[in-house]
């Protein structure tokens, strides 16, 4: 529903129709775009300085008078269709989608792209309920980076937006939590494998011990799992780990694409990396932890973009915007011991492990 949504909403709003919105976007030079997350719906847009108060007088009619039309369901519902069948030609996505469904309880691991099912059975009006639940001040986000006069930009927020009202935010009620096996059976010459176990969540005074340790499984050539389990043994041509977050939970998600003939292996090996970390980090896998997240850190401060999605971000997880400072001092004060420290109070374990391909594989915690 979301996603559609997110599709529908640009094809008119205010008092232009879906072309003539689309034409002052683009006389503008605003480079856009709209996606679906687990928790928001995001616009994102890019333009010269001088161009953004004409920017956002259009996304206030977008948020608070899109158009939604009957006509356009259909072409939206067909683009829909086939981003969820291309699913099926991408086994790595495929199997990462699988892997988030299992570890997370609905909705959290629901994929953006929905069901056949789900599509065939969307409307205009059901689009249109979805907006004005879901639609609301509360709980929106508006993160601004760049040459910006800030009292001027203030000012027209409230212009444009002090009056928008909606109702209670909706309660977020989740659901059983899935099986944390499964196998998707498919004949292919190569297996992919995904693992998922939880880790603490964005604000926790753990969390920066908890990137480190991620890093040191995945954070370049010289990280362990790509040393380990692809340079050294041979086993595999993809292997990473990567850290997600929500408000209440975390996980830490790990990926390995192989030969089917070697398919075991890989697997076995990946986890005992996983679980070998907590058995010491080295004072030089965590020098260069720090200088590839300082490095991404200074990074960012240099993207306007990167940085609106920064300060967004804060905002929603902790509620503030952190300084520059205060992330580079708790990258430089991880150490081995930290770093250990948080995986003896966190272990890695209690998998969710999804594979895809013709044979399902064996997996002993």
């Amino acid at each position: 529903m979301a996603s559609v949504l997110s599709a529908l909403i640009t094809r008119g709003a205010g008092a232009r129709d879906s072309r003539a919105l689309s034409l002052a976007l683009d006389n503008l030079g605003v480079d856009r775009d709209e996606s679906v997350g687990s928790m928001h719906t995001r616009f994102w847009g890019a333009t010269l300085a001088r161009n953004l108060p004409a920017a956002l007088e259009i996304y206030a009619d977008i948020l608070l008078r899109p158009h939604l039309p009957q006509e356009e369901i259909e072409a939206v519902k067909a683009l829909a269709y086939q981003d969820l069948q291309g699913l099926e030609d991408e086994p790595r996505q495929k199997v990462l989608v699988e892997l988030r469904r299992h570890h997370y309880p609905p909705p959290l691991g629901q994929d953006r792209r929905g069901t056949i099912q789900g599509i065939e059975s969307l409307t205009a009006e059901d689009t249109r309920t979805h907006y004005r639940r879901l639609f609301q001040p509360r709980g929106t986000i508006l993160s601004v980076a760049g040459n910006i006069e800030w009292e001027s930009l203030r000012d027209q927020v409230e212009r444009l937006f002090g009056a928008w009202e909606g109702g209670p935010e909706p309660d977020l009620r989740l659901g059983a939590q899935p099986s944390k096996r499964a196998h998707i059976a498919k004949d292919t010459t190569q297996t992919q494998i995904a693992l998922a176990y939880p880790s603490v969540p964005i604000g926790d005074h753990e969390y920066y011990a908890a990137l480190g340790a991620v890093n040191v499984l995945s954070g370049g050539m010289s990280a362990r799992l790509f040393t380990e389990v692809r340079e050294k043994r041979g086993l595999c041509y993809a292997v990473w780990a990567s850290y997600q977050t929500f408000k209440d939970r975390a996980s830490i998600l790990c990926y390995a694409g192989t030969t089917n003939e070697r398919a075991q292996e890989t697997l076995d090996v990946t986890v005992g990396e996983l679980k070998r970390l907590q058995e010491g980090v080295e004072p030089e896998e965590v020098e260069r932890v720090q200088a590839g997240l300082k490095s991404s850190l200074i990074m960012q401060q240099e993207s306007t973009s990167a940085r609106a999605g920064s300060l967004s971000s804060d905002w929603y997880y902790l509620g503030r915007v952190r300084t520059f400072d205060e992330i580079q001092t708790a990258v430089n004060e991880l150490t081995p011991t930290s770093i250990v420290e948080y995986l003896h109070h966190y272990p890695v374990g209690n998998f969710t492990v999804v594979t895809l391909g013709p044979k399902e594989l064996e997996f002993k915690e």
